[in-house]
């Protein structure tokens, strides 16, 4: 979320004198109507890597969003721009003809992903098959010609913490972030014409924060909604970087292991 210009306290950003002091990149580089992917993530992270080697540095990335870390560093499928009367066509097949058609249709053209597809689920049905159509390859084939840019010198360090101390660091922080004005960066955001129906706009804390505005929802209530929703955003972090069997874990507190760790490998 530290993509979106404007989206800065309930997205974590660090702060200007933080970025000041030490460059980053990729924060603040679209607007929040913008439909970013990991794809887009990728595109972005090479580029700033390829800057940050010019001036003879290492990039470090840092963050919890799993799937932009694996994505670039293990690799993204390259499905090519799907013509929009594709999309538009099938929309239409979708209401004339149902989805359990569209399914058995999914199974015969492509039946690795179908496989991986519950028959209920429309958007993942329409998009095998409008991937197969407007390329003439199933969707599966791109899943086996991923290109990432892991090497045997990468370097994976994660930090693990007590879950105790996590969540209650996680209500903490939640609930600096409403001192801070959280509650009043979505209220100027939807001023500026940025809805809760937008991507950007649905991820945790703007999603709550947006059903109290619209009146769903006591303050209180999206507050421990957003707590609630963190915890278990956490957990998922942590299951996911777990099946990394490269990373090495410290606790959060170990800077000295880490650094021996990292002057070793340099």
């Amino acid at each position: 979320m530290q993509v979106y210009r404007g989206l800065d306290i309930g997205s974590g950003k660090p702060s200007l004198e933080q970025r000041q002091k030490i460059a980053h990149h990729c924060i603040d580089i679209v607007d929040p109507d913008y439909r970013f992917t990991a794809g887009d993530f990728c595109r972005e992270a090479f580029s700033a890597c390829e800057t940050i080697r010019k001036s003879g540095r290492i990039p470090l990335f840092v963050g919890g969003t799993g799937l932009y870390i694996d994505s670039f560093f293990k690799g993204i499928s390259s499905i090519p721009e799907i013509a929009s009367t594709v999309k538009e066509v099938l929309e239409r097949e979708l209401d004339e003809r149902g989805l359990d058609k569209l399914y058995r249709e999914l199974l015969s053209c492509d039946p690795v992903f179908a496989g991986r597809v519950h028959c209920n689920d429309r958007q993942r049905i329409l998009r095998g098959l409008e991937v197969y159509r407007g390329t003439g390859r199933p969707l599966s084939w791109f899943f086996g010609n991923k290109e990432g840019h892991e090497s045997a010198e990468t370097l994976y360090i994660g930090l693990n913490l007590d879950r105790a101390a996590l969540i209650d660091r996680i209500h903490c922080r939640v609930d600096d972030m409403i001192g801070a004005g959280f509650v009043e960066e979505v209220a100027r955001l939807r001023e500026m014409g940025y809805g809760p129906g937008l991507n950007s706009m649905k991820s945790i804390g703007y999603a709550e924060l947006n059903a109290y505005l619209d009146g769903r929802l006591s303050l209180e209530e999206a507050v421990e909604a957003i707590k609630i929703e963190t915890r278990k955003y956490a957990k998922r972090q942590m299951t996911w970087f777990k099946k990394n069997g490269r990373v090495t874990w410290f606790r959060y507190f170990e800077i000295e292991k880490i650094r021996s760790l990292v002057y070793t490998w340099l």
